[in-house]
């Protein structure tokens, strides 16, 4: 079982290599097309977006919420497809559609600094296209959750760090990279609004619902005093790539100031956000999952 799990990677990765030929307009549409899919035959993926719609937009009427899901889910099928591109085009390929359009300065500040540059990269836009800008401007210690396929992991570790990136596993050892990068002055990025598990975080206010909330990003935080930015890859229309921009909210150490700071981004762009996440899977004790049919 071994000996096949390098050739399942290799097998998929050539597979993407060839969907990635199609230009990134094709690829999208692709994607588009697969998010309509998914929502027209009623998909985990369409009703657990439609329970995240109803839990953090109440404000908002049946038919808002509909005309909401329905670009949600065509950007969510653009993050799967597009991912061909990103793999496995050549770097100055893919350089040449990702353009910073916000906050660069501040970036570049912060690398000078030599404090250690902590950035927390929500699930919103591209983020994986936000990856490899980083990793193609400096070296970057990346923090993943280990999928159950070793082969998977293999092949996602093998796409993100092309371009430079380390991948860092979510276990003891790789938060002491984590704090040795940190504190040389070196560059980490962690996706802030993964749900950990329990024991590993608190609950924390996020649009207004209970959501258990990883302590690991603000103890990096306090710990080492780096800087922190948030940052996204927003999807520009018609394949013309991706506007990076980076923010300071100022040190961010405490899970509800973080999550006020994401759900403020998601909802600059709500249709970018990947509502197909279950965020709330965890609850309190004594609080139903709101998802007990996705």
């Amino acid at each position: 079982m071994a000996a096949l799990t390098p050739m399942a990677a290799r097998l998929i990765f050539a597979l993407m290599w060839l969907l990635g030929r199609l230009p990134l307009t094709a690829l999208q549409a692709l994607g588009a097309a697969l998010g309509r899919l998914w929502l027209r035959l009623g998909a985990r993926e369409a009703r657990v977006a439609a329970t995240n719609l109803a839990l953090c937009f109440p404000e908002l009427g049946e038919d808002q919420r509909r005309d909401l899901l329905a670009p949600s889910m065509a950007e969510t099928g653009k993050t799967a497809t597009e991912l061909c591109w990103l793999w496995t085009r050549a770097a100055a390929t893919v350089n040449a559609r990702i353009q910073v359009v916000e906050g660069e300065q501040l970036f570049l500040d912060a690398l000078a600094s030599r404090q250690g540059v902590l950035i927390a990269a929500p699930h919103l836009g591209a983020w994986e296209a936000l990856n490899l800008y980083l990793s193609r401007t400096v070296p970057v210690a990346i923090l993943y959750r280990p999928p159950r396929q070793r082969w998977v992991e293999a092949l996602i570790n093998g796409c993100r760090g092309r371009f430079g990136a380390e991948p860092v596993r979510a276990e003891a050892a790789g938060v002491r990279t984590l704090l040795k990068r940190l504190k040389d002055g070196g560059v980490v990025g962690i996706l802030p609004d993964q749900q950990p598990k329990v024991g590993e975080g608190e609950f924390a206010p996020f649009f207004g619902r209970s959501a258990l909330t990883m302590s690991l990003f603000t103890r990096l935080a306090g710990r080492t005093g780096a800087r922190v930015l948030f940052a996204w890859a927003e999807r520009l229309p018609a394949g013309a790539g991706f506007a990076v921009r980076f923010l300071d909210h100022g040190p961010m150490t405490a899970a509800a100031a973080m999550n006020a700071v994401i759900e403020e981004l998601a909802r600059s762009c709500p249709e970018q956000y990947q509502w197909t996440y279950k965020r709330f899977g965890i609850q309190p004790e004594g609080v139903d999952s709101p998802y007990r049919r996705g």
